[in-house]
């Protein structure tokens, strides 16, 4: 059933076409087993849509991504009415020195494996509660 506030599936190429807009993202990645995600400005390449983005080298982010499979994504959302769209991508990082950068700097390549992407319409506001604060339900 697809009714006007459900989401609505973005194919690969629109999806990619989103992510370009957008000027800050978030990589999802492992420390110790556990989740860690971490805000971080990108450029999406042409063609592939490869995912550049940029670590001190010795980070805690470029130890942990190199040759990992990770997630990255990235969103533009309409505060007052929830509507927008949100791409996720996954794929292995590959990290490399970026010669003659002082402080010395890696750059981190995500090839992108899978492409997912939604735009939100907007929300009715009888379609959510009202939060109800400090009343223990």
């Amino acid at each position: 059933m697809n009714r006007d506030h459900d989401p609505q599936e973005l194919d690969r190429d629109r999806a990619l076409g989103l992510l370009a807009r957008a000027l800050v993202g978030r990589v999802v990645y492992t420390v110790g087993a556990l989740p860690a995600v971490l805000p971080v400005h990108f450029r999406l390449e042409p063609g592939d849509g490869g995912i550049l983005l940029s670590a001190p080298a010795g980070s805690e982010l470029a130890r942990a991504v190199d040759d990992a499979v990770i997630a990255f994504e990235a969103d533009e959302l309409d505060g007052p009415d929830g509507s927008g769209w949100c791409v996720t991508v996954l794929g292995r990082a590959q990290v490399r020195p970026v010669a003659g950068a002082v402080p010395a700097a890696v750059r981190i390549r995500i090839r992108p494996e899978l492409v997912t992407g939604r735009r939100l319409p907007p929300l009715r506001r009888a379609a959510r509660p009202p939060a109800r604060l400090g009343t223990g339900t």
